[in-house]
């Protein structure tokens, strides 16, 4: 990777998760555990009804969760 690439990117998917590609980590808030992963891109939801968090399991197909994508830049 250069040095113009930037080291993630974050792409929302319409009605489902956030997906993370690159080199990241994800923290967790006070008293949880960081969540670890060698992967290269993770899902992560954005319904809240996940039984993975911050990880998407597909629950939101599920609960009808609806987000669409923001539209293509010009």
């Amino acid at each position: 990777m250069d040095d113009s690439e930037p080291a993630a990117t974050i792409t929302p998917c319409p009605d489902g998760p956030l997906l993370v590609r690159g080199s990241f980590e994800i923290l967790a808030g006070p008293g949880r555990e960081d969540t670890v992963t060698d992967r290269g891109v993770v899902a992560l939801c954005r319904c809240g009804k996940s039984g993975i968090p911050p990880l998407c399991d597909g629950s939101h197909r599920l609960v009808g969760f609806r987000a669409p994508a923001p539209p293509p830049p010009e």
